[in-house]
């Protein structure tokens, strides 16, 4: 048996199990039956399935009730980025890119030790390259939840050393064999930017000529002595303001202003 003599429902929840363990490191029938809406027994079927194409079988958790990837797993198929953070996204939210976009290669051993720490709810000790300093030094985290800009997938988590939420690019994490966690001491700190949600109001850039701020209202699709609207988390304002480059001196647009959304 092989993945082209299947059907094609059946190789998509196949692959989509393989994408599981490769990027979260684990799966279990409830991820199948979620995502696909099938039954208890076909999900029991699919993870047979899998076990008889995969050269590298999970270890079955009976505790976790979850089957859980090794450092020799390897992969089925390739995936993209976006399909990565669809996995990894929290279920009510998306960030969606609409370019193409270079693919950002990360390690899935990486990513999958963070998804771990994340999901039991661990601390994890990392060694992060700044590209500011170009330091790589060890440091511990509190991963919270994975987010995309609509480039990269980075993580967010607590600080220990900084003392504060931060954003971390997993290509930037050391790849280690053996990875170090522990227990909470205590319960992680409000991440008050990330609730706090904003409204960007943009337009066209000041110094623009009346006929050149009418042209990108056009572009841009907005009426007359009205702005663009965007609704972000208070953390995300930075990617926003990068990617459309509102920063740039000869963007066409600017940040004309920022409000707290009360929710």
């Amino acid at each position: 048996m092989d993945l082209e003599s299947l059907n094609h429902a059946q190789r998509e929840r196949i692959l989509f199990l393989d994408q599981c363990l490769t990027w979260k490191g684990q799966a279990n029938r409830r991820d199948l039956m979620d995502r696909f809406d099938i039954s208890t027994a076909q999900a029991a079927v699919d993870f047979r399935t899998y076990l008889s194409l995969t050269q590298t079988p999970p270890v079955y958790d009976s505790t976790a009730k979850a089957y859980f990837s090794n450092d020799e797993h390897s992969p089925l198929s390739d995936v993209s980025t976006e399909q990565v953070f669809d996995l990894l996204k929290e279920k009510s939210s998306h960030l969606e890119a609409s370019i193409p976009l270079p693919n950002r290669v990360m390690d899935s051993a990486v990513v999958a030790q963070l998804y771990r720490a994340m999901a039991r709810e661990r601390d994890i000790q990392i060694t992060y390259t700044s590209m500011n300093s170009g330091l790589s030094e060890p440091q511990w985290i509190s991963p919270t939840r994975f987010h995309f800009d609509g480039e990269s997938i980075h993580l967010r988590a607590w600080s220990h050393k900084h003392g504060e939420y931060r954003d971390y690019l997993p290509i930037r994490i050391l790849k280690k064999d053996n990875i170090v966690t522990r227990d909470r001491s205590s319960p992680l700190p409000f991440d008050t930017e990330w609730n706090q949600f904003v409204r960007l109001r943009i337009g066209p850039r000041s110094g623009l000529s009346d006929a050149q701020a009418r042209v990108v209202r056009l572009e841009y699709g907005f009426p007359e002595k009205t702005h663009i609207t965007i609704e972000t988390r208070k953390a995300l304002v930075f990617y926003v303001r990068r990617r459309w480059r509102l920063d740039d001196d000869r963007a066409r647009l600017q940040l004309a202003r920022i409000e707290e959304v009360d929710v």
